[in-house]
């Protein structure tokens, strides 16, 4: 487990990266567009790309034999590149630049963020894999919770200090990963067949399919609800931009601290089981928010979303990893990232163009109806262990 933690860098230079754009880059967009569907379009226009290249890039990973394994060439690109255009966000100078600065550091992420998490079930065994998955989201949390408390007091300092740090802490992470993890070392055997060509049809089987239409729907409403959550705290609540940003840090925490037991739940009940008590608890949740006022009892409610967010999140990646082949782990990674690509390119924009006809209660409306239809997609999924016998 000591080399999964240490991979829990990788994801938690992902996660902290991911999460300061979408805590304070719309207030960013917010002081040139007074539309809120249109920042929820520009929010995710960087996703037009990630839906192509991050599939491509993991199943290309699949077929590279380099000196230094197969993921590690996307790394040595992708996050050198990332902390440099990270970091130029808040030096925009108009509109334009701060969109080609968005776009820069987006299309450097989906360089490397396949290859990261395929590493997991490269160098763990498959009965590992959702103990492992627990413990690289809570080092992705603990990234989520530095960017909404720590870069929101940074923030508040200058608005380019918290892009700065986490510009520094990608190339850290990336000096972590080449140091303590050696592809081809640490692969398990299993892994090492190299992929004659990107099969994507030959992976889609029936249980995949349902499975990757479930995270699209629980994805819509996880990535509209991150991606319009801290306008909705300042034009909702009366929150400041700042406290707005922090209250999603309870989301995050909460997720942090259930990664873990939720990884074990996983490997002793079964993901599909764990899975499911957490997209219809975070049902209740999104349908109660609608009618929360109090900042207080707000918070209380995202401590109860992060809980079931990390019974579906930390199980969901290792279920779909089991519904292949082994040596397809980039493949089906890149396929995981392309659904969820999918949804955070629909979901900003199409919830922005329903708070702009309807109000921003409409964010958790949408959300709930959402993971309905997240609940029946999984429960067409047959179970973990069905699907495994089917395919290996």
């Amino acid at each position: 487990m000591r080399k999964t933690w240490l991979l829990g860098f990788g994801f938690f230079s992902i996660s902290i990266g991911w999460s300061l754009y979408n805590g304070f880059v719309p207030f960013f967009l917010n002081d040139y567009l007074e539309s809120t569907a249109l920042i929820g379009f520009l929010m995710t226009i960087d996703n037009y790309f990630a839906l192509f290249i991050q599939p491509y890039v993991g199943s290309l990973s699949d077929r590279t034999q380099t000196r230094f394994g197969r993921r590690m060439p996307y790394l040595l690109i992708g996050i050198p590149l990332a902390a440099l255009f990270i970091a130029l966000i808040p030096f925009h100078h108009n509109l334009f630049t701060l969109i080609l600065f968005m776009v820069g550091m987006n299309l450097s992420m989906a360089i490397f963020r396949s290859p990261t998490i395929a590493l997991m079930p490269d160098i763990t065994p498959e009965h590992q894999r959702t103990k492992a998955n627990g413990i690289i989201n809570f080092m992705g949390g603990l990234g989520a919770i530095l960017a909404f408390s720590v870069g929101a007091f940074l923030f508040n300092l200058h608005e380019s200090l918290p892009f700065l740090l986490v510009g520094m802490v990608l190339i850290v992470t990336l000096w972590v990963l080449l140091k303590n993890i050696k592809e081809n070392r640490d692969s398990l055997p299993v892994t090492m067949t190299i992929a004659s060509k990107i099969d994507y049809k030959g992976e889609l089987n029936a249980p995949t399919i349902f499975l990757l239409a479930a995270i699209f729907f629980w994805f819509m409403a996880i990535q509209g609800m991150e991606a319009l959550f801290t306008l909705y705290g300042v034009k909702e609540l009366g929150l400041s931009r700042s406290d707005s940003a922090f209250s999603l840090a309870f989301f995050s925490l909460s997720f942090v601290l259930s990664s873990i037991p939720s990884g074990f739940f996983g490997a002793k009940y079964g993901e599909k089981q764990v899975i499911l008590i957490g997209v219809i608890g975070l049902f209740f949740v999104f349908l109660f928010l609608n009618w929360v006022d109090s900042v207080f009892i707000l918070r209380f409610f995202l401590v109860a979303g992060g809980m079931f967010w990390a019974c579906i999140n930390i199980n969901a990646y290792p279920y779909v990893v089991s519904t292949g082949s082994e040596h397809r782990n980039g493949t089906r990674t890149g396929l995981y990232y392309l659904v969820s690509s999918l949804s955070a390119i629909v979901s900003p924009p199409v919830l922005g163009l329903l708070i702009d006809h309807f109000g921003f209660r409409m964010l958790f409306f949408a959300a709930a109806v959402s993971m309905l239809f997240a609940l029946a997609c999984i429960l067409k999924v047959k179970n973990h262990e069905a699907v495994s016998d089917s395919v290996h």
